[in-house]
């Protein structure tokens, strides 16, 4: 059997795993908080036929031998963790952090996940809670009487109470970092957990240690571009072609030995 056919297999597979990753990004174009992938490939094994810097002869060794590769693989996918636009929303429970870190959410299982998206709503217990409901933590109540809220740059959160003319402090947003975000496990609804790789979860104040500000009233958009990912998926394409094409070559080329050997 030809081993083109093979290698080209290989190729094919790669390029529809990196098409699969682009139509994710284009799928999440409008999702808030999103944050796009990049695949990355690497060559798999090789035969060698002759090794580099062997005998040749007995006074001379070959300068690069030969060396035929095997193929094309996904090697991982890369979370891109880059700010994307800010979009005013006017509303006081619309936040987001403009530098690095992420919110603490407690997931159902009594775990911590970790999301960038913002867009908070308080429950029948007057908690902080996201769109699925999961609790914003440290946990923050808001009183039933609020009339409105007011969220500061390090996460401060105060109220205006009904019959009070000061505000008072009901709570604050603590932010977490991680020495390597892009080894987050993404666990979908916006959602991240630690692993190994994304090292210890670092939390902090808002403004101080390397994590971003929080704003209010501002939603970070998906750092997905729409131009960047129809060129990439243009290049994906056409890498698809002409694997293709390779086995369509090495298929008529065993179809010349099968007729005329």
């Amino acid at each position: 059997m030809n081993s083109a056919l093979w290698v080209s297999k290989t190729g094919l597979s790669a390029q529809d795993m990196a098409l699969r990753t682009i139509s994710n990004n284009l799928a999440n174009v409008g999702t808030v908080g999103f944050k796009k992938d990049r695949a990355v490939f690497e060559d798999l094994m090789y035969q060698i036929n002759q090794q580099p810097g062997g005998q040749s002869s007995q006074d001379s060794t070959l300068p690069t031998g030969v060396q035929l590769g095997t193929g094309v693989r996904i090697a991982a996918t890369q979370k891109q963790h880059t700010m994307g636009s800010l979009q005013t929303t006017e509303r006081s429970l619309d936040l987001a952090i403009e530098g690095r870190g992420f919110f603490q959410i407690a997931m159902p299982d009594g775990s911590i996940g970790y999301t960038r998206t913002g867009s908070f709503s308080v429950d029948q217990d007057g908690q902080l809670v996201t769109s699925q409901g999961y609790t914003l933590e440290p946990v923050v109540n808001i009183p039933q009487d609020t009339v409105s809220l007011t969220i500061g740059a390090d996460g401060t959160i105060s109220a205006n109470l009904a019959g009070q003319s000061a505000p008072t402090q009901v709570g604050n947003i603590q932010l977490t970092n991680f020495i390597n975000a892009a080894g987050l496990e993404s666990i979908g609804s916006n959602l991240y957990k630690e692993t190994v790789a994304s090292g210890a979860p670092q939390q902090t104040t808002p403004g101080q240690n390397g994590a971003g500000e929080v704003l209010q009233g501002v939603l970070e958009a998906s750092n997905v571009s729409v131009v960047e990912e129809m060129v990439n998926m243009v290049a994906t394409q056409r890498a698809y072609e002409m694997n293709a094409r390779v086995v369509t070559t090495a298929d008529q080329m065993l179809q010349y030995l099968a007729q005329n050997v």
